[in-house]
């Protein structure tokens, strides 16, 4: 019988040269095509104050809060002093009135910093939200009522810090100032409407607790602003248009591998496809 067709002879694998490499990176498939016509990408809305004059308006209201409670400070010197010794009227009226004056000043550029913070709040989150392509969840008027509403503003004020810092992908680092902040600015506020509520006693006892606790209200108040100021410039430190997160370029080994053969350009040409 006759046998079938000749197996198919196996061709032998060729010897593989050595493997490649170039003494520079190649380019091609590396140069994008931009079309010089085309539109670019809207930008996300800025608006809100310049970031001088939120530096401002907390540098202002620290120096404040700071000179407040000095002038306390001073004022429980001399209601000791008075315990034994007959004060000038005219220096013991420069007390009183340095100490109102103090406080009035003290109010004023609270409520100044808090009206240009929420200014910087609101703009913030309007372009953090329009560059992530998501709508602000939240409306003005509700910011506005959770950031100035006494006591509500203790509650929500932190919450729309949290959410911004959440979307920003920048909270992990910004946990731990935005808690500290929370603290200080809860206990300051606490301390603050009790020395509101005991201002109006009248025997000296009560008005040197009353000097003690305001003075502890204005540094508590001092250091919530500070602490706030950390939270505005952990926020500063990184752009709305930049990631969170940057691609760090590595250098490769340079060490030639044993495989490794001559390169496939000469020195100093450009490489090829």
């Amino acid at each position: 019988m006759r046998p079938g067709a000749a197996p198919v002879p196996h061709r032998r694998r060729r010897q593989l040269g050595p493997t490649p490499r170039y003494d520079v990176i190649p380019r091609w498939g590396l140069r994008d095509y931009i079309d010089p016509n085309a539109a670019a990408p809207p930008a996300p809305p800025r608006g809100g104050p310049p970031a001088t004059v939120v530096r401002l308006a907390l540098v202002t209201a620290a120096a404040i809060l700071a000179f407040a409670a000095l002038v306390h400070v001073l004022r429980y010197v001399l209601l000791i002093v008075n315990r034994t010794t007959l004060l000038n009227p005219l220096l013991a009226g420069a007390a009183l009135w340095i100490g109102v004056l103090a406080s009035v000043l003290a109010i004023f550029a609270v409520i100044g910093c808090a009206l240009v913070l929420i200014n910087w709040l609101i703009a913030r989150r309007v372009a953090v939200y329009t560059h992530h392509l998501v709508t602000e969840p939240r409306p003005t008027w509700a910011l506005w009522v959770g950031c100035l509403v006494p006591v509500v503003n203790l509650f929500w004020a932190p919450v729309y810090v949290i959410e911004m810092a959440t979307i920003e992908g920048v909270y992990t680092r910004l946990r731990k100032p935005v808690i500290v902040w929370w603290v200080l600015w809860v206990l300051s506020t606490v301390v603050s409407i009790w020395a509101l509520a005991t201002s109006f006693t009248n025997d000296a006892q009560g008005i040197a607790d009353n000097t003690v606790t305001m003075t502890l209200a204005y540094l508590l108040g001092l250091a919530a602003a500070v602490s706030l100021a950390r939270v505005y410039l952990g926020f500063e430190r990184k752009p709305v248009e930049r990631p969170a997160h940057r691609w760090v370029v590595v250098p490769a080994d340079q060490r030639e591998t044993p495989e490794s053969g001559a390169a496939v350009e000469r020195e100093g040409q450009e490489p090829a496809a």
